[in-house]
């Protein structure tokens, strides 16, 4: 070990994972669980971890914190929580928004392998019959709740649901996620192939897509792909557990998903960044919300309190994509008015809804780029879980009356 990889006692990222034997990420999900101390080295660009923890922490082998309250702890390879961004198979998922392609980086969650993958082709007769399946719904409904149906149409009309093997799994995830966008009602010109994102962004805008906010979009989706055991992932992994196909895994989590706590969430936040029509009046819109008892949407997060980098890298890219863009105007004012409440810090969820109000996509489009870009993370935790011989079983802990 160098001098320079030490700093009072300090080590740095590449020398702490070598001693401890794993990945640079697992060591930020070692911070998150509170099991290993970190702090920014002088030049301010590196982390560096406490010499003598590391050292402990080595001997006594791979920490195992105890699952707190509302918690189950699920062994997996796939996604580590940074203090402020998540980890894709040990990659910094902002380097992987800024330059990749959404399919690119399923095929990396689902397999751990680079390149791209085949073509996402959806099923002619399933697209068929989820279209079908939404002739008699009300006009207005929102595309998550139109999602919910289309999974289950696309489920009926595919023979080769129930191959559980690797193959057959990222097979249908292929298909599958094509098939939740192509089922969907055009909103505007339908190109006849390109990137996944290309085509749900016609679906979900009335506008054909300048280079920079379809790279905004698509970096969305790459960021909302996967974020370890959300609540909609444990129960999609349930699912998985008993042999589920993916269709149901899907369909497990899309009903978790739309939750006001979980993928709904960016929808509020859509909302209150529409209630403001004029920059003034983002005092008044956020006032009347907490005058009312009621939790400000797309300001807080559970894991990342001291900033979500997720909504950092978002936000930049809107902004260079639509500069002085009056509906950015107003999500910049929410964000001062909120700075100056002392509202917890802004996440994912309020970069997205202002992603739709300056592109101009429908009403619900945040949940439905949330949704169709978690089934990728989705999957891939089902393909853990059909690797493993037994179903996931949480246990009660009993306060009820005494048995007998």
């Amino acid at each position: 070990m160098s001098e320079n990889d030490q700093v009072g006692g300090w080590i740095d990222a590449g020398a702490a994972a070598e001693r401890l034997g794993v990945k640079p990420a697992t060591l930020y999900a070692y911070v998150s669980r509170g099991v290993l101390r970190r702090r920014r080295a002088p030049d301010g660009r590196r982390s560096l971890f406490d010499a003598a923890q590391v050292e402990e922490l080595a001997r006594r082998g791979k920490p195992r914190r105890p699952p707190g309250p509302g918690e189950l702890a699920i062994e997996s390879a796939i996604t580590a929580l940074g203090p402020d961004r998540p980890f894709y198979r040990g990659r910094d998922v902002l380097d992987m928004a800024e330059t990749m392609a959404f399919e690119d980086v399923a095929e990396w969650l689902w397999t751990g392998l680079d390149g791209p993958g085949p073509a996402w082709r959806a099923r002619p007769d399933g697209v068929a019959a989820a279209v079908a399946a939404q002739s008699g719904l009300p006009p207005g409904l929102l595309p998550l709740d139109r999602l919910q149906l289309i999974v289950s149409a696309l489920a009926a009309t595919d023979p080769l649901r129930h191959h559980l093997d690797p193959e057959g799994v990222t097979a249908t995830g292929r298909a599958l996620i094509a098939g939740l966008v192509e089922a969907l009602p055009a909103a505007g010109a339908v190109p006849g192939g390109g990137r996944l994102a290309e085509r749900l962004w016609a679906r979900l805008c009335p506008r054909p897509p300048g280079d920079g906010p379809l790279r905004a979009f698509e970096a969305a989706m790459i960021l909302l792909a996967d974020h370890e055991l959300a609540a909609s992932t444990v129960a999609a992994r349930v699912a998985a557990s008993v042999r589920a196909d993916p269709y149901a895994v899907a369909a497990s989590g899309l009903g978790v998903l739309s939750g006001p706590l979980h993928g709904g969430a960016s929808y509020g936040a859509e909302r209150l960044i529409a209630e403001v029509g004029d920059p003034a009046e983002a005092s008044r819109v956020i006032g009347e919300r907490l005058r009312g008892g009621e939790r400000v949407p797309g300001f807080g997060h559970a894991v990342y309190r001291s900033g979500d980098g997720r909504f950092t890298l978002l936000m930049d890219l809107v902004r260079a994509a639509a500069p002085g863009h009056d509906r950015l105007a107003a999500a910049e004012a929410v964000l001062d008015e909120a700075a100056r409440r002392r509202l917890p810090r802004p996440n994912a969820d309020f970069a997205l809804a202002t992603l739709g109000a300056v592109a101009g996509l429908v009403p619900g489009a945040g949940e439905a780029v949330f949704a169709v870009a978690r089934t990728a993370g989705w999957l891939a935790h089902a393909l853990e879980e059909y690797g493993r011989r037994s179903p996931l079983r949480p246990r009660a802990v009993y306060v009820g009356p005494v048995p007998g």
